[in-house]
């Protein structure tokens, strides 16, 4: 789009029982940078708007970071035929302007969507426009949110928690962690490349998130051994658990359930009132903690990305 095409796109009547950016969320998003012309694209016939694809990023993002919106109109024969010309379109353009790889298409979805037919059918033809544009990888992920009525939980002291100046410690302990982990971008990505590298990306990725690095925390036993780290975070909306985990040898042992506290505290201490969280649902130890710990379950995510290289 260009600036002049603001308000058609704007009113572009997207609706339906997948995930749309109402009117005012789109304009102060805008405002915020995080919406921007060149990230959005419309398929256009007669002059008529058929089609609306809106990527997004942070402020400060000099690409796009992930695919928001995606709407074909009802009265397309190749609904997913449109939608995939869309994504190509606009992968072409971002590859161009230097992006180095494909952003990730993220589609919310309520936690009974597959029950509902007419949902499954929009679904259906998403993923397959994801799939002809290269977006091929597909994860399902939880979503969670912590509120105060949840409680804090206090401290234990089965583990004691650290911050930790020297950021080769924590490339040290992402590189442990890694190991045997559930999480699947982390077993794809080791699958593509050396386990250093893959914490030193998975490192950069936290650095370069909107939290504040002094957060992040080392957990011991009291005896000194390493049993993990705790990476409180925040998206541009909300305060985040961001990263953690323990360290292969002392899992099954409940230090998860610590280590989640501990970036629950840290956040409540800065005065968090929501705190948002997401993990994969084939990482049913993870998900567990977050429940145990009051977290709610609030939507699932169907992620679509372009294999890792």
């Amino acid at each position: 789009m260009t600036e002049a095409d603001m308000d058609r796109v704007i009113a572009y009547p997207a609706g339906g029982p997948v995930s749309w950016i109402p009117q005012e969320r789109f304009r102060a998003e805008w405002a915020e940078r995080r919406f921007r012309a060149g990230w959005t694209w419309v398929a256009e016939e007669g002059g008529e708007i058929l089609g609306r694809a809106l990527w997004w990023g942070r402020s400060d993002s000099a690409h796009p970071v992930a695919l928001d919106c995606l709407h074909v109109r009802d009265c397309v024969a190749d609904r997913a035929g449109v939608a995939a010309g869309l994504l190509r379109a606009g992968h072409r353009a971002f590859e161009e302007s230097g992006a180095t790889e494909k952003p990730q298409y993220n589609l919310s979805l309520p936690g009974d969507w597959r029950e509902d037919p007419g949902t499954v059918d929009a679904v259906a033809w998403r993923e397959a426009a994801a799939r002809r544009a290269g977006l091929t990888d597909e994860v399902e992920r939880l979503r969670y949110e912590w509120t105060p009525e949840a409680g804090v939980p206090e401290p234990t002291g089965r583990l004691v928690f650290s911050p930790e100046p020297d950021d080769e410690r924590f490339v040290e302990v992402f590189r442990r962690i890694a190991a045997g982990s559930l999480d699947v971008a982390t077993r794809r990505e080791l699958a593509t490349m050396d386990a250093d590298r893959q914490a030193r990306e998975d490192m950069a990725f936290y650095l370069d998130c909107p939290g504040e690095r002094g957060w992040w925390r080392l957990a011991r036993t009291p005896d000194g051994t390493l049993a993990g780290m705790a990476v409180p975070s925040r998206t541009p909306y909300h305060p985040n658990v961001g990263y953690l985990g323990v360290v292969p040898e002392l899992r099954g042992q409940g230090y998860i359930d610590e280590i989640l506290g501990e970036i629950t505290r840290i956040h409540h201490g800065n005065g968090a009132r929501r705190i948002t969280a997401t993990t994969d649902t084939v990482n049913t130890p993870m998900a567990a903690a977050f429940e145990r710990a009051g977290y709610r379950n609030t939507e699932i995510r169907l992620v679509f990305e372009a294999p890792a290289v």
